[in-house]
């Protein structure tokens, strides 16, 4: 494959959202990891790879690299793009070249003051085993959490007085609380959307989408900004639901349904599950142009969305498809952790694990490079932004 950008061939890119204790998603944290101790990367080319996946104008992005001889080019090569953080460690922040510099990060708590340094920082990034020990930092920057990795661990940083948060608050799939109810049917709320998608699933005719459709005036716009963003790349305008249908038809339909019921949650803790549901989809369709099955695309955009579907909706896999229609090689992926798709989302995961261990051995499992990988990540990021 030839590659835009050599670069991403050695490294294993991961990426979380940054948010607040809001569930504002603030931010994209993306991580680079040399996937052999001398990977050749130079800084200039590193930063043309990121910043097409972190647009200028749309929420910022934070850059993690783990490689001081990194650190120390990138710092030295003059001020970073305006959309872009950069995380320092403590304990490199006195040796690299920060004058300049501003909207830094400092990883882990500093020992003393940083002096005229300070100004090159805008917060302090602490563990959560750091923020449960009492640790501030010795220069009063605002304290972020590192990373989370689920609902309960977010709670619990932000009451320690975390104002962020880096990391997908879900852990495995969803487990009921013991004692409490499960959900027997999809919400009021959503069943506009679901209906649709049943009676796309079966061809219905359009009038009789158009009537379930006039049910719920904000879906109808919001699936045409939807249509109408530069991720979906129409070449006209979309200007109805039944001109969307003229030009898309039945399959590609399916895809923008399953997108509105994945981002139509109303719970605000829910904010940065829907943010990783989209950036799923995004990715595992960009993998999937790597297939020769026409089905594939569309079916792996969903995959990629409903992954996270029963933390969304608070309902186990094989509660939810009995009331949302889906292609059988999504449930098999879903339900039974099998078929073709399967190992994309162990990949999707290993990513979003910001371990090159894990990258490493997803990657071989499918046969895929990263080069490959890397580029419809970033891809899928960028995508993502223009969406959010």
């Amino acid at each position: 494959m030839s590659l835009k950008h050599p670069v991403l061939a050695h490294v294993a890119l991961g990426y979380a959202p940054l948010y607040d204790k809001q569930r504002q998603v603030m931010g994209t944290r993306l991580s680079v990891l040399p996937l052999k101790p001398d990977a050749p990367m130079a800084a200039a080319a590193l930063l043309a790879a990121v910043t097409e996946a972190l647009p200028e104008g749309h929420k910022p992005g934070v850059l993690n690299l783990p490689h001081e001889a990194l650190l120390e080019e990138l710092l030295g090569a003059g001020p970073l793009p305006a959309q872009l953080g950069l995380e320092v460690p403590a304990f490199l922040a006195a040796k690299l070249p920060l004058a300049g510099h501003k909207g830094l990060l400092l990883k882990g708590a500093s020992s003393g003051p940083l002096g005229d340094a300070r100004s090159a920082f805008k917060a302090a990034e602490l563990d959560l085993d750091d923020l449960r020990r009492g640790a501030k930092d010795a220069n009063a920057l605002p304290l972020w959490c590192n990373v989370v990795r689920s609902a309960a661990e977010a709670e619990e940083a932000f009451q320690r007085g975390a104002q962020a948060v880096f990391g997908l608050p879900v852990d495995g799939v969803y487990e009921p609380i013991p004692g409490k109810p499960v959900k027997s049917e999809v919400t009021a709320d959503l069943t506009v959307i679901v209906d649709l998608m049943s009676q796309v699933d079966k061809e219905a005719p359009l009038e009789k989408m158009e009537a379930t459709l006039k049910r719920d005036a904000s879906l109808s716009f919001k699936l045409l900004r939807y249509l109408n963003s530069a991720a979906f790349g129409l070449p006209v305008e979309v200007t109805s639901f039944r001109h969307a249908m003229m030009l898309l038809g039945y399959p590609r339909l399916k895809r923008w349904l399953a997108l509105l019921l994945t981002t139509a949650s109303k719970d605000n803790l829910m904010r940065p599950v829907m943010w990783a549901a989209l950036r799923r989809g995004l990715l595992l369709e960009e993998l999937s142009k790597g297939l020769n099955d026409s089905d594939a695309k569309d079916e792996m955009f969903i995959c990629g969305l409903f992954s996270l579907l029963d933390h969304l909706l608070k309902t186990p896999f094989a509660q939810l498809l009995q009331a949302i229609p889906m292609p059988e090689r999504v449930r098999q992926a879903l339900v039974d952790g099998e078929g073709p798709y399967a190992p994309y989302l162990q990949l999707v995961r290993a990513i979003e694990s910001e371990s090159a261990f894990d990258y490493r051995d997803a990657c071989e499992q499918l046969m895929i490079g990263p080069g490959e990988v890397n580029h419809a990540l970033l891809q899928a990021l960028a995508k993502g932004a223009q969406l959010d």
